[in-house]
């Protein structure tokens, strides 16, 4: 029998990228597409079937060799059954995805969401090789994550499983209003945001610091300038890493996994950030479960949704 090969598609609001993956997650294939928002919704399924048909056209491989379509996609899911509820970024709502693309491709397909799937990514062929049981955050404008258990991906009942920016950790006298409408959110601390957001209060209160002097402040700029030695910079730098260890601490005796995967823009900063990470991390976890925790930095980068949606059919168990 031909090998099988795994077809993973990542819908983003601008470009669809997708990839082909063989059984142990290598990604041997690539192609991307415009989304094509503005044209609606007809247009945007019918990309999404023309390039995963396309890339195997392209590719060594046959149509028949393909084991199936996994689809990751950001917004509000109905997962056993395939439905985009509503997906703000790409105007969808109420769309059958999964039976419109069956009904395409004559292949099995499933659909995640965009954060669980970069999760199970990383799981499967990244980071968290070899590990059957992690937690993946992914900081970047806001803090997403994904859980895998038992090398699946764990939803919960309603599919929200993995909302790790929105555990409610900083106490109520420094809390702030998160986008979700709840105070003290990890997302408002530990987010390119939040970081951000920091940085210019601090600067609009004229406290000292190097970042004033920055024509625009980013989350890049506030690393840069910790590692220089400026204290509010610095500040503002432990605040989001002891925020990040403390929910660490409550995920892991909650859920005991092996390994933390942090990736998203944020992770640049690198063993700067990642060595505060860990110390609040243990400070905060009991020592028979923290022993043998560990801590990295996710290394697919932007294939981890591709290649986790790949993931999919071979790992969900569905």
């Amino acid at each position: 029998m031909s090998e099988q090969i795994y077809v993973g598609v990542d819908i983003g609001g601008t470009a669809i990228k997708v990839g082909i993956c063989n059984s142990v997650g290598d990604l041997l294939h690539t192609y991307e597409g415009p989304t094509e928002v503005d044209k609606g919704t007809e247009t945007i399924l019918r990309n999404i079937a023309d390039y995963a048909k396309r890339i195997v056209e392209q590719s060594a491989y046959e149509w028949e060799q393909v084991a199936g379509v996994g689809v990751g996609i950001a917004g509000f899911l109905d997962i056993p059954n395939g439905i985009v509820e509503l997906s703000v970024n790409l105007g969808l709502r109420d769309v059958h995805l999964k039976a419109y693309l069956e009904q395409q491709l004559d292949k099995k397909v499933l659909i995640n969401n965009d954060a669980n799937v970069a999760a199970l990514g990383e799981a499967w062929a990244g980071a968290g090789k070899g590990v059957d049981h992690c937690v993946c955050y992914t900081l970047g404008t806001g803090v997403g994550g994904g859980i895998i258990i038992n090398g699946k991906i764990y939803e919960g009942w309603s599919g929200m499983a993995g909302e790790l920016g929105h555990m409610q950790i900083v106490p109520d006298l420094e809390a702030i209003q998160c986008g979700c409408g709840k105070m003290g959110c990890l997302e408002t601390v530990s987010s390119a945001t939040g970081i951000i957001k920091m940085a210019k209060d601090a600067v609009e209160r004229g406290d000292r610091t190097t970042l004033s002097l920055a024509e625009q402040i980013m989350a890049k700029e506030v690393f840069d300038a910790a590692k220089a030695g400026d204290e509010v910079a610095s500040r503002i730098v432990n605040r989001a890493a002891y925020y990040l260890g403390k929910s660490m601490a409550s995920v892991a005796v909650v859920l005991n996994p092996k390994r933390f995967i942090v990736g998203g823009g944020v992770s640049k900063a690198g063993e700067f950030l990642f060595e505060q990470i860990r110390e609040e991390f243990r400070k905060y976890t009991p020592e028979v479960i923290a022993k043998e925790v560990e801590i990295v930095p996710a290394v697919l980068g932007n294939d981890a949704g591709v290649v986790g949606a790949a993931g999919l059919i071979l790992r969900s168990g569905q």
